[in-house]
């Protein structure tokens, strides 16, 4: 049986959904693969237990400590190694997951696959990942031929599923090493309750929202919905907004389920960062503007006028 360790991502308690979707990848590297859940937390509630237990997780090994600085998480992803011996480590292609992903890899010598969005299976039950390259004009599928690695998976990509399972594991784990005294005091997403990355969906503006005050109607149209807002590198550039929100080639790589680009050109650099998302609705004024080619639906209007009509419209549905 194969067997695979995941990194639990949590915010402010609670699992991020990356957390889950890494467990549906999982279940897709083989037929019979035993997965365990690395919680760090000096105070793991029922509930997170039983979440993970609800998407899949065979076994959850808990490491009392408050401090889950990336360097922690790798020095005791880096120590279970050795005893829970698996085949593959997962983790999400985020912040935390693309700092720890590199250092195992030379840690431990094993191959890495990173921002992985598809697994399929060869022959003689091998997983093949897809991922996306030259800032996702092209992708290619990739093997790891010692059959044993890392991978880390864009968020939104694998769908997260409920599995009922009554005989799972919860243990503590001791770790023998002494832990970096860095602590992680206090964060703050902008752009919304909602981070970018795991949004389903994101309302983006560019230049044509003209002013830091012109992101106010995108704001009510994500608050609406339950979405993040974003931005092009020419908001940020002009000051308009944060370069925390930033979506492109330089930025942040989201997959919502819908991206609303509201007065943004559709430079190749921006595309770079959203064009994979599942559909996209465009808002420019000028109706030769490159973000129509990759949209799905077009609206060529002001935006200052459309984006409160849909606000109004889908806060009445």
């Amino acid at each position: 049986m194969k067997r695979a360790i995941i990194l639990v991502e949590q915010r402010d308690g609670q699992i991020r959904k990356v957390t889950y979707e890494a467990i549906a990848a999982a279940k897709l590297l083989s037929t019979e693969i035993e997965i365990t859940c690395l919680l760090i937390s000096e105070n793991e509630s029922a509930d997170q237990i039983n979440s993970l237990i609800g998407h899949g997780a065979d076994r959850i090994g808990i490491v009392s400590s408050s401090n889950s600085q990336v360097e922690n998480c790798a020095a005791i992803l880096e120590e279970l190694f050795a005893s829970v011996e698996p085949d593959w480590i997962i983790l999400g292609h985020t912040g935390i997951g693309r700092d720890i992903a590199p250092r195992l890899a030379v840690q431990l010598q094993l191959g890495l696959v990173s921002d992985c969005i598809q697994i399929e299976k060869a022959e003689n039950d091998q997983p093949v990942f897809t991922r996306p390259i030259y800032a996702g004009k092209a992708f290619e599928k990739v093997r790891i031929l010692d059959e044993k690695g890392i991978i880390t998976i864009r968020p939104n990509n694998f769908s997260p599923v409920e599995f009922a399972n009554n005989q799972v594991v919860v243990e503590k784990y001791e770790i023998s090493q002494a832990l970096s005294s860095v602590k992680f005091l206090k964060g703050q997403i902008n752009g919304g309750t909602v981070d970018l990355s795991e949004a389903r969906v994101i309302i983006s503006g560019g230049r044509g929202v003209k002013s830091e005050s012109g992101f106010g109607v995108l704001y009510q149209l994500a608050n609406t919905v339950g979405g993040a807002v974003g931005a092009s590198r020419g908001a940020c550039d002009a000051a308009y907004c944060d370069y925390s929100l930033q979506i492109g080639q330089t930025g942040k790589v989201v997959t919502p389920d819908l991206y609303i680009a509201c007065g943004i050109s559709g430079a190749i650099q921006h595309l770079a960062g959203m064009s994979n998302s599942k559909c996209i609705v465009a808002i420019n004024k000028d109706p030769d503007a490159a973000i129509f080619q990759v949209a799905d639906y077009g609206i060529v209007g002001d935006l200052f006028e459309v984006v409160p009509l849909l606000t109004t419209a889908l806060s009445q549905s």
